[in-house]
Protein backbone atom coordinates (compact mmCIF):
# COMPACT_ATOMS: atom_id res chain seq x y z
CA UNK A 1 0.00 0.00 0.00
CA UNK A 2 2.97 2.21 0.99
CA UNK A 3 4.33 1.80 -2.10
CA UNK A 4 1.55 2.24 -4.11
CA UNK A 5 1.01 5.45 -2.22
CA UNK A 6 4.50 6.50 -2.61
CA UNK A 7 5.07 5.18 -6.70
CA UNK A 8 1.47 7.96 -7.31
CA UNK A 9 2.99 10.26 -5.31
CA UNK A 10 5.87 10.54 -7.57
CA UNK A 11 3.89 10.76 -10.56
CA UNK A 12 2.02 13.33 -9.35
CA UNK A 13 5.03 15.25 -9.20
CA UNK A 14 7.12 14.28 -11.93
CA UNK A 15 3.56 15.73 -14.23
CA UNK A 16 3.34 18.74 -12.51
CA UNK A 17 7.51 19.48 -13.44
CA UNK A 18 6.54 18.54 -16.74
CA UNK A 19 4.02 21.11 -16.93
CA UNK A 20 5.98 23.74 -15.07
CA UNK A 21 6.82 26.57 -17.13
CA UNK A 22 9.35 29.46 -17.32
CA UNK A 23 8.29 33.02 -18.06
CA UNK A 24 9.92 35.57 -19.38
CA UNK A 25 9.07 39.39 -19.81
CA UNK A 26 10.10 41.74 -22.81
CA UNK A 27 12.44 44.55 -21.46
CA UNK A 28 10.95 47.54 -22.79
CA UNK A 29 14.25 49.32 -22.90
CA UNK A 30 15.71 46.99 -24.51
CA UNK A 31 13.56 45.13 -27.00
CA UNK A 32 12.38 47.15 -30.27
CA UNK A 33 9.61 46.29 -32.53
CA UNK A 34 11.03 47.86 -35.97
CA UNK A 35 9.72 48.18 -39.60
CA UNK A 36 10.64 49.32 -42.99
CA UNK A 37 8.83 50.07 -46.16
CA UNK A 38 10.17 51.03 -49.73
CA UNK A 39 8.89 54.71 -50.46
CA UNK A 40 8.46 56.26 -53.88
CA UNK A 41 10.81 52.73 -55.02
CA UNK A 42 13.88 54.90 -54.12
CA UNK A 43 14.38 54.61 -50.26
CA UNK A 44 13.10 53.20 -47.26
CA UNK A 45 11.32 54.81 -44.28
CA UNK A 46 11.63 53.16 -40.98
CA UNK A 47 9.74 53.62 -37.76
CA UNK A 48 9.13 51.64 -34.42
CA UNK A 49 6.57 51.00 -31.90
CA UNK A 50 7.60 52.58 -28.33
CA UNK A 51 4.75 50.93 -26.46
CA UNK A 52 4.44 46.98 -26.18
CA UNK A 53 4.68 43.93 -23.71
CA UNK A 54 5.63 40.68 -24.62
CA UNK A 55 6.55 37.11 -22.63
CA UNK A 56 7.55 34.30 -23.24
CA UNK A 57 6.93 31.17 -21.85
CA UNK A 58 9.31 27.91 -22.06
CA UNK A 59 9.38 24.48 -20.51
CA UNK A 60 12.87 25.34 -18.70
CA UNK A 61 15.47 28.35 -18.04
CA UNK A 62 17.65 26.89 -20.87
CA UNK A 63 15.78 25.69 -23.86
CA UNK A 64 13.38 27.78 -26.21
CA UNK A 65 12.26 24.81 -28.41
CA UNK A 66 8.89 25.00 -28.18
CA UNK A 67 8.66 28.48 -26.87
CA UNK A 68 5.02 30.92 -26.32
CA UNK A 69 5.44 34.14 -27.49
CA UNK A 70 2.57 36.21 -27.18
CA UNK A 71 3.31 40.17 -27.90
CA UNK A 72 0.48 42.86 -27.84
CA UNK A 73 1.73 46.40 -29.29
CA UNK A 74 0.24 49.71 -29.31
CA UNK A 75 -0.11 51.72 -32.47
CA UNK A 76 -0.64 55.07 -31.85
CA UNK A 77 2.92 54.38 -30.70
CA UNK A 78 4.13 54.35 -33.79
CA UNK A 79 6.99 56.85 -34.73
CA UNK A 80 8.85 56.93 -37.66
CA UNK A 81 10.26 60.84 -36.64
CA UNK A 82 8.39 63.12 -38.63
CA UNK A 83 4.75 63.59 -36.57
CA UNK A 84 2.76 64.07 -39.66
CA UNK A 85 3.43 61.05 -41.22
CA UNK A 86 3.02 59.10 -37.59
CA UNK A 87 -0.36 61.03 -37.75
CA UNK A 88 -1.12 60.00 -41.31
CA UNK A 89 -0.12 56.09 -40.32
CA UNK A 90 -2.56 56.37 -37.09
CA UNK A 91 -5.77 57.33 -39.52
CA UNK A 92 -7.80 54.65 -42.10
CA UNK A 93 -5.39 54.73 -44.91
CA UNK A 94 -3.29 52.85 -42.69
CA UNK A 95 -3.31 51.51 -39.10
CA UNK A 96 -6.55 53.04 -37.64
CA UNK A 97 -5.15 53.07 -34.40
CA UNK A 98 -8.82 54.87 -33.02
CA UNK A 99 -11.19 51.68 -34.18
CA UNK A 100 -7.60 49.03 -34.21
CA UNK A 101 -5.82 50.19 -31.36
CA UNK A 102 -3.40 47.14 -30.74
CA UNK A 103 -1.11 44.56 -32.79
CA UNK A 104 -0.72 41.33 -31.83
CA UNK A 105 1.53 38.23 -32.08
CA UNK A 106 0.48 34.99 -30.73
CA UNK A 107 3.14 32.09 -31.63
CA UNK A 108 1.92 28.62 -32.77
CA UNK A 109 5.16 27.00 -32.84
CA UNK A 110 9.22 27.74 -32.20
CA UNK A 111 11.37 25.29 -34.25
CA UNK A 112 14.84 24.52 -33.93
CA UNK A 113 16.21 24.49 -37.58
CA UNK A 114 20.39 25.02 -37.07
CA UNK A 115 22.79 25.81 -33.94
CA UNK A 116 21.11 29.37 -32.84
CA UNK A 117 18.31 29.40 -35.69
CA UNK A 118 14.52 28.91 -35.28
CA UNK A 119 12.01 29.15 -36.76
CA UNK A 120 8.88 31.09 -34.64
CA UNK A 121 5.40 30.46 -36.54
CA UNK A 122 2.81 32.95 -35.37
CA UNK A 123 -0.36 34.50 -35.93
CA UNK A 124 0.13 38.51 -36.56
CA UNK A 125 -3.12 40.34 -35.93
CA UNK A 126 -3.25 43.34 -37.54
CA UNK A 127 -6.58 45.65 -38.17
CA UNK A 128 -8.69 42.51 -36.26
CA UNK A 129 -7.05 40.54 -39.60
CA UNK A 130 -5.02 37.54 -38.42
CA UNK A 131 -2.56 36.05 -40.98
CA UNK A 132 0.02 33.20 -39.57
CA UNK A 133 3.73 34.78 -40.56
CA UNK A 134 6.82 32.59 -40.10
CA UNK A 135 9.60 34.71 -38.41
CA UNK A 136 13.33 33.33 -39.14
CA UNK A 137 14.57 33.79 -35.51
CA UNK A 138 18.26 33.94 -34.25
CA UNK A 139 19.28 33.22 -30.32
CA UNK A 140 21.68 35.14 -29.27
CA UNK A 141 22.57 34.04 -25.91
CA UNK A 142 21.48 33.95 -22.33
CA UNK A 143 23.05 35.31 -19.35
CA UNK A 144 22.84 36.63 -15.87
CA UNK A 145 23.20 40.09 -15.34
CA UNK A 146 25.45 41.93 -13.08
CA UNK A 147 22.10 42.16 -10.95
CA UNK A 148 21.43 38.66 -10.85
CA UNK A 149 18.64 38.61 -13.34
CA UNK A 150 18.45 35.92 -16.39
CA UNK A 151 18.39 37.33 -19.62
CA UNK A 152 18.11 36.05 -23.25
CA UNK A 153 17.85 37.74 -26.46
CA UNK A 154 16.50 37.21 -29.62
CA UNK A 155 16.03 39.36 -33.17
CA UNK A 156 13.47 37.98 -35.23
CA UNK A 157 12.37 38.84 -39.04
CA UNK A 158 9.80 38.68 -41.69
CA UNK A 159 7.92 40.65 -44.19
CA UNK A 160 4.82 40.83 -44.78
CA UNK A 161 2.13 42.24 -47.13
CA UNK A 162 0.28 45.41 -45.53
CA UNK A 163 -2.64 44.73 -48.37
CA UNK A 164 -3.29 41.24 -47.01
CA UNK A 165 -3.94 43.62 -43.42
CA UNK A 166 -6.29 45.82 -44.72
CA UNK A 167 -3.91 48.56 -44.78
CA UNK A 168 -5.06 50.05 -47.67
CA UNK A 169 -3.47 53.20 -48.89
CA UNK A 170 -2.23 52.60 -52.86
CA UNK A 171 -1.13 55.59 -54.21
CA UNK A 172 1.15 55.21 -57.34
CA UNK A 173 3.29 57.37 -58.95
CA UNK A 174 2.68 58.54 -63.13
CA UNK A 175 5.04 55.61 -63.81
CA UNK A 176 2.88 52.70 -61.49
CA UNK A 177 5.64 52.77 -58.64
CA UNK A 178 3.68 52.31 -55.17
CA UNK A 179 4.23 55.76 -53.45
CA UNK A 180 4.22 53.01 -50.38
CA UNK A 181 5.50 49.65 -51.18
CA UNK A 182 3.06 46.79 -49.99
CA UNK A 183 6.01 44.86 -48.50
CA UNK A 184 7.21 45.57 -44.45
CA UNK A 185 9.84 44.21 -43.12
CA UNK A 186 10.09 43.58 -39.62
CA UNK A 187 12.56 43.24 -37.20
CA UNK A 188 12.25 42.63 -33.49
CA UNK A 189 15.31 42.39 -31.23
CA UNK A 190 14.05 40.93 -27.97
CA UNK A 191 16.22 41.16 -24.31
CA UNK A 192 13.96 38.83 -22.20
CA UNK A 193 13.90 38.86 -18.31
CA UNK A 194 13.10 35.62 -16.45
CA UNK A 195 10.59 36.28 -13.85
Amino acid sequence: MKKSFFFTALMVLASIASFAQVKWNADPAHTSILFSVKHLGLSFVQGHFNKFSGTIETADSTSFQNAKVDFTVDVASISTGVDQRDGHLKTDDFFNAAEYPTITLKSVSMKKVAGNKYVLLADLTIRNTTKRVAFDVTYNGVITDPWGLRRAGFTAKATINRLDYGIKYADKLPSGVDAVAPNVDITVNVEAVKK
